[in-house]
């Protein structure tokens, strides 16, 4: 069944997670999955689109479709929020400052409804994929960078291989899931040497970022 939403607005979230209700009765599994991307050093950006309606529909969208879904799992005592965020939410890389930026919201808002709910029967996990072969990914690609980049992005993963592993969360609940396994490598070298990634960034915006 599908129900067009859109996921700033609190009336239709209401309308969208009471249809479900009157069809199915309950709500076992919510699947956080709205969100669009934006590449580009960031004084390029256009402000309402690629900043705030990018939060608002990556961050907050996520929040108040929740906020409408919970009370009747914690009423039930049972359910399952799974929320889509992305290595970048791990990893804050050049080019995607607004869309890190909304990622790593998803990731605290994961992480503190798992310790808010977790008592009252209510798993909440976090998935955070690598680049994959979406319409953002494609976006990525077309983007003015270095061979090298490109190179990194046609490693992406497919769309199918990503939704299988959502299934398999969703079938084996967990706090969350770093896919390829090979960015968890990445994302704690960058946490245990920050200052040697920031050399590494700093030496890629250097030859590839022309301010006006």
């Amino acid at each position: 069944m599908a129900i067009p939403v859109d996921v700033n607005q609190s009336a239709e979230i209401q309308v969208m997670v009471q249809t479900v209700l009157d069809l199915y009765g309950r709500i076992d599994i919510l699947f956080n999955n709205a969100g669009f991307g934006a590449m580009d050093w960031f004084e390029n950006l256009e402000p309402r689109r690629d900043i705030e309606t990018l939060i608002r529909v990556n961050l907050i969208g996520t929040m108040l479709v929740t906020r409408a879904v919970l009370p009747h799992m914690l009423e039930r005592r049972e359910g399952h929020i799974i929320n889509m965020a992305s290595v970048a939410g791990l990893i804050a890389a050049p080019l995607i400052a607004t869309y890190s930026a909304s990622k790593y919201g998803v990731r605290a808002f994961t992480d503190s409804l798992r310790r808010e709910v977790a008592p009252f029967g209510v798993r909440v996990s976090g998935i955070y994929p690598g680049p994959a072969e979406t319409e953002f990914g494609s976006h990525l690609k077309k983007h003015r960078t270095r061979d090298k980049v490109n190179e990194l992005i046609d490693l992406r993963m497919t769309s199918e291989y990503v939704a299988r592993r959502v299934v398999g969360l969703a079938k084996y609940p967990r706090r969350s899931l770093v896919i390829p396994w090979w960015f968890r490598v990445i994302t704690t070298f960058d946490t245990v040497f920050p200052v040697i990634v920031d050399w590494i960034v700093f030496a890629f915006a250097k030859r590839t970022h022309k301010p006006d």
